[in-house]
């Protein structure tokens, strides 16, 4: 039963969903990252956006199969079972919460755009927690309101980027692109230089699969709103970075720090443009806050179905898992504490990096999952046309996947590495308890087997 407050996605608010957690707050200092290497970071663009429309039709093909909520989580528990499963979870939920932090976080460099003055460190912690609860309170609310700012705050912040990308077209001049290849070595080392910064722009091409519980029509649906909202960030993306190019002198866009500002001082004059850029980038981040905090409960809710995470992240009140929401806010808010007031900026890098590595951890499985049933199908009911060209994706999608781990760094890898290994700790705990349970159940003397299914305490509620 739904209550007013929750309302399944569709296939809008669903699109909403991807492209709003995809495009948070890196968009705006993107042209000035890659602008070094020259105009080669637009065709590392392109190749990457090959890469990630390849990940985003794996996932609608999974969803078609598994139309459940946890995406990446299912795909993978059920193709290699539970200890992957587990590993999915854990990581993608790790990255969702220390994520979010990073975003707050960055907000508040956009807040002070807007509101100048001599900012305190106290100041900023309390604008960093504000955008941190704020989008929680609307999780609380329950999936229409979630639907609802979801699907507000990316027109809000996708308007003015598409505004700037296309009038930007009509102010473009050649010669402030710069050269070709701007580096040192050859123009291929160049694109993959610049392809390792752009990797992560997409991440997020996960999330209607992860919420596929709350989509009408999953099996349709998902895959829809999957393509459409990775190819609606790529768009974007592109015609945004090529006017900043086209707009903004090679020379002085190398040492920008607010290149959508830039662009629109230069296109018209004046200094209002960084006001504009800066409330669309807190109108963005909140918006993804808002997305990736929805995300950072499904994971777990769906690994606590399983007895693979504790059971009280099941619980769910009008449609979303609360005690996931404010589990992630918890934990997200310590670890902008810590920024703040500790000034351990260093740990808070190092996390931060780890989220790098543990944001392919779940798309690797996943993309070996879509491997893994389409050999273990049965291909006599399958067209080969079909076939090869799922199974020509799902290769594709492993590589986009195995070209995201590289490009983490060794760093990442390694730190990554390190905390998913933590995770087995607790994998060792659920899984002890399951077997405990277990051998409770076939016990007759215990008082817990005398239980009937109805008398067995709840644990899901809504």
């Amino acid at each position: 039963m739904h209550d007013r407050h929750t309302r399944r996605f569709g296939l809008g608010t669903a699109t909403c969903l991807v492209m709003g957690n995809i495009i948070g707050g890196g968009i705006f200092l993107l042209p000035a990252s890659v602008a070094p290497f020259g105009t080669v970071s637009l065709l590392a663009f392109g190749v990457l956006t090959i890469g990630a429309v390849a990940l985003a039709l794996v996932f609608g093909r999974l969803a078609e199969r598994h139309p459940d909520t946890g995406g990446p989580y299912v795909y993978a528990r059920e193709a290699f079972g539970d200890f992957a499963g587990f590993l999915s979870a854990w990581s993608y939920w790790t990255m969702t919460w220390v994520s979010n932090a990073a975003l707050a976080v960055a907000a508040v460099g956009y807040v002070h755009v807007l509101v100048p003055g001599h900012a305190s460190a106290g100041t900023d912690l309390l604008v960093a927690l504000a955008a941190l609860w704020l989008p929680a309170l609307a999780n609380f609310a329950g999936t229409r309101y979630v639907g609802a700012v979801q699907l507000v705050s990316t027109v809000l912040k996708f308007v003015p980027l598409l505004f700037i990308a296309v009038v930007g077209l009509f102010f473009f001049d050649p010669h402030n692109l710069g050269p070709f290849h701007a580096g040192h070595g050859s123009a291929v080392g160049g694109m993959s230089a610049a392809a390792a910064i752009l990797l992560y722009s997409y991440v997020g091409v996960e999330s209607a699969a992860m919420s596929a519980g709350e989509v009408r029509d999953p099996e349709r649906n998902v895959g829809r709103a999957t393509v459409l909202g990775t190819v609606g960030a790529a768009v974007v993306y592109l015609l945004g970075t090529l006017a900043v190019f086209g707009t903004v002198a090679h020379t002085k866009l190398v040492h920008s720090t607010a290149p959508f500002s830039d662009a629109v001082n230069a296109m018209f004059g004046g200094h209002w443009g960084g006001t504009l850029v800066a409330g669309a980038a807190v109108v963005s981040i909140i918006g993804a806050l808002n997305g990736w905090t929805l995300m950072s409960a499904q994971s777990p809710y769906a690994a606590a179905k399983d007895g693979l995470f504790p059971a009280p992240f099941l619980i769910k009140r009008r449609g979303v898992p609360t005690v996931g929401v404010l589990a992630a806010g918890i934990l997200a808010s310590a670890l902008t504490v810590v920024n703040y007031v500790l000034g351990t900026g260093g740990v808070f890098q190092i996390l931060v990096l780890i989220t790098t590595f543990s944001a392919t951890v779940p798309y690797l499985l996943a993309a070996g999952a879509q491997v893994y049933f389409l050999l273990t199908g049965r291909r006599d009911r399958v067209r080969p046309a079909r076939f090869a060209r799922d199974l020509t994706l799902a290769l594709a999608a492993f590589g986009f996947t195995f070209w995201l781990v590289a490009g983490a760094g060794y760093a990442a890898i390694y730190q990554g590495v390190l905390f998913l290994f933590a995770g087995i700790l607790v994998y060792a705990w659920m899984a002890a308890r399951r077997t405990t349970h277990r051998a409770t159940q076939s016990d007759p003397a215990s008082p817990e087997a005398a239980l009937t299914d109805d008398q067995e305490p709840a644990h899901v509620a809504g």
